[in-house]
């Protein structure tokens, strides 16, 4: 029941680790776990669409820890833009860069539980026993099989349920929060990621008053700021209303195609929109990326050299090194 990293609690006064190059590699799994129907054959060349394979240029570093506890809801809402697999990710690659990392899962359909691994069949205890039966975290967080201090809340169908449940329920939109406040409290965990519904329902509601940074992957195509401002008018109401510590801190782009012109324009148009907030990193399309939920499986343990999980590496470590400065 009790987590791995609950024993004592964050010592605050504790010196921070110093800073580590950005070009630090996450020890990641030796890998690859190729899909059944690959050949022993299978060449990578620069004409694949499964891109390169990367080998280390360093020996692997752990990342610095932050001085607080860092909590992202991972939001947008327009949908496939790629939260869920971003927030599986990002929490996988700081995970294996020795952080304790913890994803929520709130989305009904239990993806981000699928892709770590975690059991969350109909009945499995998580997320809904949180928010309507004020469960502890920690009672019902399960700890991922395929990346070291990572644990997860699991999501489950009883959540389809739980928004028409909570609305007669009090202080509705504040339940995750306390929550949270409880399990950072009692723990040493590093990261919390809350992974959301493609909808604005007091699901997502919950996570955006937990959190206290958004994340915000955006696809690069066509309408690919449609819906972002309709989600700052969300965030700037939430702010004014129930959660004035909220900050959209990072903007990851998702889904480039370095061949064409327009990946290219929306990623120069994202920029100027958010040129603080947007990583330096793009995660390219990356069919490895799409193939490794159906493994039950993170890209990084799945195909940990592929351009896809190489670009995650570097995403977590310019967002754990963005907490020194």
């Amino acid at each position: 029941m009790a987590l791995f990293f609950r024993s004592s609690k964050r010592r605050r006064s504790e010196p921070a680790e110093a800073v580590v190059s950005r070009e630090t590699d996450i020890p990641l799994p030796d890998g690859p776990r190729r899909a059944a129907f690959d050949r022993a054959d299978d060449d990578w060349g620069l004409s694949d669409e499964y891109g390169i394979e990367h080998e280390p240029e360093a020996p692997p570093l752990t990342l610095p820890r932050p001085a607080e506890p860092r909590v992202f809801v991972v939001a947008n809402q327009k949908g496939g833009v790629g939260k869920t697999t971003t927030t599986v990710n990002i929490a996988s690659a700081l995970a294996f860069g020795g952080l304790n990392v913890l994803v929520i899962d709130t989305d009904p359909q239990g993806n981000a539980s699928t892709a770590l691994g975690v059991e969350h069949g109909s009945g499995t205890p998580g997320t809904y026993e949180v928010l309507l039966d004020g469960a502890s975290i920690a009672d019902h967080a399960q700890r991922s099989p395929h990346a070291p201090n990572l644990h997860v809340l699991p999501a489950t169908i009883d959540l389809a349920t739980a928004e028409l449940e909570l609305v007669a329920e009090h202080g509705r939109e504040s339940r995750m929060k306390r929550a949270l406040r409880t399990y950072i409290d009692d723990s040493e965990v590093d990261y919390v990621f809350l992974d959301c519904p493609p909808s604005l329902g007091l699901l997502t509601l919950n996570a955006l008053v937990g959190a206290t940074e958004i994340m915000v992957p955006i696809q690069c195509e066509y309408y690919a700021l449609e819906g972002v401002s309709q989600l700052m008018r969300t965030i700037n109401k939430v702010k004014g209303n129930l959660n004035d510590d909220l900050e959209l801190s990072t903007v990851l782009l998702t889904m480039f195609d370095g061949r064409n012109n327009l990946s290219h324009e929306v990623a120069r148009e994202v920029r100027s929109h958010f040129p603080a907030q947007t990583l330096g990193v793009e995660i390219p399309r990356s069919v490895r990326i799409a193939e490794a939920p159906s493994y039950g499986q993170s890209v990084l343990t799945y195909q940990p050299k592929s351009p896809g999980a190489v670009a995650y590496v570097k995403a977590a470590q310019e967002i754990a090194l963005a907490a020194k400065e």
